[in-house]
């Protein structure tokens, strides 16, 4: 779903662009502002905390994972080790045990998947509102009649960058 957004943004990012760049002469003295949303989002405080946040996370949930990750190597090098020795029955309730600890691993690590993505959607979210709201600002404040994102552009030359400006306003937001 991310996905399509982010492909719809950049689509309509690129169709502003286009339609800015290619129509009446009269729009050549229009001024443009570029903002790199992941130096915004990398930059700012409030971006650092969310990453943060999503990276602490992230290592917990990895640690946890880690370890079931590990039960499941040494139940199978147990295998390995003793499959010859184990009688057919044996070895039948051994693979299912260990099919059932591989479905349970993927199962938890889907979850904990779900988890990250909800709580990077949970930070990032406001986050994203602030941004516009900063951007809108500075278009304001600084008489910028477009502000594209620098993801939908193929070619922006660095002066129209108004990334630091975008960042400076998302500080000052409580």
């Amino acid at each position: 779903m991310k996905r399509i957004h982010k492909v719809i943004g950049c689509a309509g990012g690129l169709l502003i662009a286009a339609a800015v760049l290619c129509s009446t002469p009269a729009l050549a003295a229009d001024k443009i502002g570029v903002v790199d949303m992941r130096k915004v989002l990398s930059t700012s405080a409030a971006g650092q905390k969310a990453q943060e946040a999503i990276e602490k996370k992230q290592r917990a949930l990895q640690a946890d994972l880690k370890k079931d990750e590990d039960a499941l190597i040494a139940l199978q090098k147990e295998g390995e080790k003793k499959n010859a020795t184990w009688s057919e029955a044996v070895k039948k309730e051994k693979a299912a045990e260990f099919q059932k600890k591989m479905r349970s691993f993927s199962e938890k690590r889907e979850k904990a998947a779900a988890d990250l993505n909800r709580l990077r959607d949970e930070q990032l979210k406001p986050l994203h509102a602030k941004v516009l709201e900063a951007a809108r600002k500075v278009a304001k404040d600084e008489d910028y009649d477009f502000i594209l994102p620098r993801e939908a552009l193929i070619v922006a030359p660095d002066k129209s960058d108004i990334s630091d400006l975008v960042v400076s306003e998302v500080n000052k937001m409580k």
